[in-house]
């Protein structure tokens, strides 16, 4: 929670391309010496020479790795903002200024991030750098994005598990939860204005879900929800296909069959993608498709193997290793989470709260991650540090992010492919939409953790209004939530101290 919908929307899917209309402005015009090395950088052969041609005129590995080098070092310290905020940075950066990607190539490697679990625009930063410099660079750009908020994020986890007491949280910490819960709420805004009436559907449903389970203790186990979870968001992705394929024909088992109806979603074909044999870009990525699938193979081996050794371990009765126990956790829920950051929220809560710590430093971290640049997924490392220490936070980021990494290497050499298969899109649709309702899930779950008094619900009334109505940036929010939740403490003015559940009690 690789995010890292997250995380420019699909070239897949009908959501992702709706997304890019909002967070990408319209592609500049460029002079004709940008234009062609824009031909060279992105592989277009119509020029009279192939792609061996244009390889050999390349510009050398080691002067791309270098450009890769200096253009993502900063950003990791200016993404503010989520996924869309870094999607419209990185357009900026690689389309207009440095012409590296064309419009066209940006988008469908938005669309491999969007299509596959994990931090989307965590996955966008590693495929552009990997079209650039390989599987090298692609790692660098990695590192370089989330370098620093790892290392806040880690500190700040430290600092808490050890100075801080968890039932009574000091005063410049008290405004942080609901202002952070406030960030949820708008990005619930956002992803859910953009479904079509299925997508509506399909969030309403796996929103009640998620809320029943985490309210029906002992008949449910919250527990249930790895299970769970993933499920709903097959089954999202089924419904979403067999919606799409209403009012066509439809070829089985050598006969055609009319499906009689007409969608209620919106979907839109199926695009022309790379030629992955003889494009200069692909080329340059320099994964074969053998390795590709080496790469999945790998990722679902790990998956299986800490999934079913620590649940044998547990049902043995024996206590797992912590780090292997924190590994597990961040590994399956990466593997799982489809859409970015937001989402991957009420399956942390649900595994960490109360098992690794209480709510409240689990909501001061959020709010932290959420006034932090680059993915939220940097949350892992704050979880796995007030759990275990620094080790505990490498092994959490490394959990969390790994799964997302890996696809995004392994699928890149398929995409071309996938591109064409229609169904592949249509089930996006609704996997997309399904996960945008654990969003939703999370907003009433978080809310009853973060908002305690009167005091709360103000700062999130504050945050909230600063960050739909007036724009304000994700930083400046939590910093203005924890000022004035610092003023309104008992220490400070004392107002609004009265307990929130109470208010029905004196109406």
């Amino acid at each position: 929670m690789a995010e890292e919908k997250n995380p420019k929307e699909e070239v897949a899917s009908a959501a992702a391309d709706e997304f890019v209309d909002d967070a990408v402005p319209e592609k500049l015009d460029t002079n004709d010496a940008e234009q062609s090395e824009l031909v060279v950088a992105s592989g277009d052969v119509d020029n009279g020479k192939t792609a061996e041609q244009l390889l050999e005129e390349d510009i050398p590995w080691i002067e791309r790795f270098k450009q890769v080098f200096w253009t993502y070092l900063p950003l990791g310290f200016v993404a503010f903002g989520g996924p869309q905020a870094h999607v419209a940075i990185l357009r900026d950066h690689l389309v207009v200024q440095r012409n590296w990607l064309d419009e066209d190539q940006f988008t469908e490697l938005f669309a491999i991030g969007q299509g596959l679990p994990g931090p989307t625009s965590t996955q966008l930063v590693v495929s552009t750098a990997l079209a650039r410099a390989g599987p090298i660079g692609g790692l660098t750009a990695f590192f370089l994005w989330n370098l620093p908020g790892l290392i806040v994020l880690t500190v700040c986890g430290v600092l808490i598990a050890s100075f801080v007491d968890e039932s009574n949280p000091p005063w410049y910490l008290i405004g942080l939860p609901p202002a952070a819960i406030s960030l949820v709420f708008k990005a619930f805004y956002g992803f859910g204005m953009k479904l079509d009436k299925l997508g509506i559907i399909l969030c309403l449903i796996s929103s009640l879900i998620a809320i029943m389970i985490n309210g029906s203790k002992p008949k449910i186990d919250p527990l249930w929800s790895q299970y769970i979870y993933p499920s709903m968001l097959a089954c999202g992705g089924i419904l979403s296909y067999l919606d799409s394929i209403r009012g066509t024909d439809v070829r089985i088992f050598g006969k055609t069959w009319y499906v009689p109806g007409k969608p209620y979603g919106t979907y839109k074909s199926a695009s022309r993608g790379w030629d992955a044999e003889s494009d200069l870009t692909m080329r340059r990525i320099g994964i074969p498709l053998w390795v590709g699938a080496l790469i999945w193979i790998l990722w679902a081996v790990i998956l299986a193997v800490t999934v079913s050794l620590v649940g044998r371990m547990r049902r043995n009765g024996e206590i797992p290793n912590p780090y292997l126990e924190i590994f597990e956790v961040m590994y399956r829920i990466g593997s799982l989470i489809f859409g970015g950051g937001q989402v991957v929220l009420p399956m942390l809560q649900t595994e960490v709260v109360p098992a690794w710590m209480k709510k409240d430093p689990f909501l001061q971290g959020l709010g932290l991650a959420q006034s932090m640049p680059g993915p939220l997924f940097n949350f892992s490392s704050y979880l796995g540090a007030v759990y275990r220490g620094v080790p505990g936070a490498l092994v959490a980021y490394i959990g969390l992010f790994g799964p997302g990494v890996m696809l995004i290497f392994g699928m890149v050499p398929f995409w071309a492919r996938l591109r064409h298969v229609k169904w592949f899109k249509s089930a996006l649709n609704g996997v997309n939409a399904t996960a945008i309702g654990l969003v939703g899930a999370a907003c009433v779950i978080l809310w009853e953790g973060a908002v305690s008094t009167f005091a709360d619900a103000m700062v999130f009334v504050l945050a909230l209004c600063l960050a739909v109505v007036y724009g304000i940036g994700a930083p400046w929010v939590v910093l203005a939530g924890g000022v004035f939740g610092a003023i309104l403490h008992k220490d400070a003015l004392g107002l609004g101290q009265n307990l929130w559940c109470e208010l029905g009690n004196d109406l």
